[in-house]
């Protein structure tokens, strides 16, 4: 690769990293890796990223899909599936103390089954749409907007006493608990 060539794939790569890395974060704890865990494997993806001759035609798509990837991989080997077991109660790791609200939510949001607490990360955080999250899991987006759903009538019950109106705020993310539309 030519040095402007290689600068050129630098620039679109921060870009990136700049815009998405501490959603990645996030994703990567939703899949089940550490804090740690999830820094590990977004190094090593946007290492590859790097690597790429040139742009992806959907760079954040193809991004958050290896990110995927590499997450799903670090996640299948013994030893550190051990360590993310023991590490469990602590799945958001936080430097401030957190309002009893924001702990109920995140346990709430700790307790979804896998695949309903990824597709809500996906949807609320980075607002991804049913079609584009269906995409990056091969699922239908139907199969999506119901896990979305299921997932999000289950935080309503367990935050019960809580309007699904109500925004609830975790950390520096906002988001409104509410259902889904169906898809047209």
């Amino acid at each position: 690769m030519q040095d402007g060539e290689h600068r050129q794939n630098q620039g679109w790569c921060e870009a990136l990293y700049d815009a998405k890395a501490s959603e990645l974060i996030l994703y990567g704890r939703a899949l089940g890796l550490s804090h740690v865990e999830a820094e590990d494997v977004l190094q090593e993806t946007f290492i590859a990223l790097l690597k790429l001759t040139g742009e992806p035609n959907e760079p954040e798509h193809y991004c958050i899909r290896s990110f995927r990837n590499r997450a799903l991989n670090f996640r299948r080997s013994m030893w550190r599936r051990l360590t993310r077991e023991l590490e469990s109660a602590r799945w958001f790791e936080r430097e401030s103390v957190e309002s009893p609200a924001e702990a109920k939510a995140v346990r709430c949001l700790r307790d979804l089954p896998a695949e309903q607490r990824e597709v809500i990360v996906l949807k609320v955080w980075h607002q991804y749409t049913f079609e584009k999250i269906g995409e990056l899991l091969d699922v239908s987006p139907n199969t999506v907007a119901g896990r979305y759903r299921y997932g999000m009538q289950k935080l309503k019950l367990c935050l019960k006493g809580e309007t699904h109106e109500q925004l609830e705020s975790i950390g520096n993310a906002t988001a409104r608990l509410d259902t889904a539309s169906p898809l047209a």
